[in-house]
């Protein structure tokens, strides 16, 4: 063992390790977004027939020199509601590269070439930092932080809407299904699962936190109620918040559907 180990040291110091980490920004605060030393704000846009393009800021600081590259991806969400991303050419922005010395600030400037139509459209511009490379010998570490600015291209009239399409309790787990039934997207701020007994009592609470629902996107959320609780549980009420309106769904509870 201890011969492979020095073998295994010399080959790292000989030939020298670099390692890559790709880190994606996916929050939805309104505040700027921070990417190791650099930032974005604001961190989404939207637009629409009143407004075809939008400023977005990416600033720098820290004391070092980097470089920032720009890719515009379609967002779509598919059955299971994950997020699919496709590169699109259905937006302009410019520059596509941008270099930036010590605590120096930048405009990054995008654009749409169609307006939205009857639904809304989503897109995500990545600004993706290019790692320099590193010569010294042993293993390097070169974190890349990519953040991806939410764009919305607004339809020509806006329609939020959402239901809660199946509410069930299967082998101890409870699943909540929540459809975008309207033409834009919205967010889902927190789901509430509370159940109670016969008497109305407090059996069960579980809050889950929620993310971006596209238009015509479903998404399962699910929680586990151990198996004495769920059998002690008449109930299930159950509460979506978004950020436009608030869903609620009852269950009544069968012994059978805990087992």
């Amino acid at each position: 063992m201890k011969n492979i180990s020095r073998n295994l040291n010399q080959t790292v110091k000989t030939f020298g390790l670099t390692f890559v980490l790709l880190l994606c920004c996916t929050c939805y605060s309104p505040r700027a977004a921070c990417a190791g030393e650099w930032r974005v704000s604001p961190i989404r846009l939207e637009l629409g027939s009143a407004a075809r393009s939008g400023v977005i800021s990416v600033i720098n600081e820290g004391t070092g020199r980097f470089q920032v590259q720009m890719k515009a991806f379609r967002w779509e969400q598919d059955a299971d509601g994950k997020d699919q991303y496709t590169e699109s050419n259905d937006l302009i922005f410019f520059p596509k590269i941008m270099i930036f010395n010590k605590t120096e600030e930048r405009i990054l400037r995008a654009g749409i070439k169609i307006p939205a139509g009857a639904k809304e459209k989503t897109y995500r511009l990545f600004v993706e930092e290019i790692p320099e490379p590193k010569k010294a010998e042993g293993a390097n570490i070169a974190v890349a932080i990519r953040f991806g600015v939410p764009i919305f291209v607004k339809p020509m009239k806006e329609e939020f809407k959402g239901e809660i399409t199946k509410l069930e309790l299967i082998k101890d787990e409870c699943r909540v299904t929540v459809k975008n039934s309207g033409n834009v997207h919205f967010v889902i701020n927190s789901i509430d699962i509370k159940g109670k007994n016969l008497k109305g009592e407090e059996t069960f609470a579980k809050k889950l936190g929620g993310w971006y629902l596209l238009n015509g996107a479903s998404r399962v959320y699910s929680a586990a109620i151990p198996k004495e609780v769920c059998t002690g549980t008449a109930k299930l009420d159950v509460e979506v918040k978004t950020d436009h309106f608030t869903l609620h769904g009852k269950l009544d509870v069968d012994k059978s559907m805990c087992q």
